[in-house]
């Protein structure tokens, strides 16, 4: 008779946190990178404040969330960029065909903002996450070979945009994040989030809506067209 793995317990008591609709509906909604607030969370879930608070403890207990409190208000984020990449991870494991068609011209019209740009935690994802990530492939910038990984010029060029890299942390300079939308790798770790921030601050892209969409406006298409060769048609 074998033993068990001692890490089953621990497992399975993780998988059961996300096996739930309303859980899984604030996990992908804080993949945004923000706090949100008990209230907004309830909202966009779809259930009472006092089921969504319920929820919500179990995914603070179970290591998920990081809870911060302001006052009257009660803030959630995700605990950490593993949990993120845990998240997106699974999502893309979902079988596009199974996803429940949008029920009206507003849903199809947010789905549609998502595919085509959206930050994934810190980083930038949809075709504009694609489009980046293949161009610094293209250009010797970014090895996709065995795993993600910046070239000398990578980083040079990362530098020469003004694009700070913090390296001094255990997260890796580069990772690759499988996109639920397009079902293929782009950018993320530190490399991907410091060019997500850069060009959230530098107006290259801003968020739309009450999701994690992101617009390039056109400022950033002169942007990413004259560092990188970017069509503006290729994010569409």
């Amino acid at each position: 008779m074998t033993s068990k793995d001692p890490q089953a317990p621990q497992l399975a008591r993780l998988a059961g946190l996300i096996a739930d609709e309303t859980r899984a509906a604030c996990l992908l909604a804080l993949l945004d990178g923000r706090a949100w607030t008990a209230s907004e969370l309830a909202r966009h879930a779809g259930v009472a404040a006092s089921t969504l608070s319920e929820h919500l403890g179990k995914l603070v207990a179970g290591g998920l969330l990081a809870e911060e409190r302001q006052g009257r208000h009660r803030y959630v984020r995700l605990a950490d960029a593993r949990v993120a990449q845990l998240v997106e991870d699974l999502a893309a494991q979902v079988d596009p065909g199974k996803v429940v068609r949008p029920r009206s011209l507003r849903e199809s019209s947010a789905g549609s903002a998502m595919a085509r740009g959206r930050t994934c935690y810190d980083h930038l994802a949809g075709r504009l996450g694609i489009a980046v990530t293949d161009a610094l492939t293209e250009r010797g910038l970014l090895l996709q070979d065995t795993g993600f990984a910046l070239t000398d010029a990578g980083v040079r060029w990362f530098e020469a945009t003004g694009v700070s890299l913090d390296r001094k942390g255990r997260r890796p300079l580069a990772r690759a994040c499988l996109d639920w939308t397009e079902r293929r790798p782009h950018l993320a770790g530190v490399a991907g989030a410091a060019l997500c921030r850069h060009a959230l601050d530098a107006g290259w892209c801003v968020r739309i809506g009450s999701e994690r969409a992101v617009k390039v406006t056109a400022v950033g298409e002169r942007a990413l067209h004259e560092l990188l060769g970017i069509d503006s048609g290729s994010l569409n």
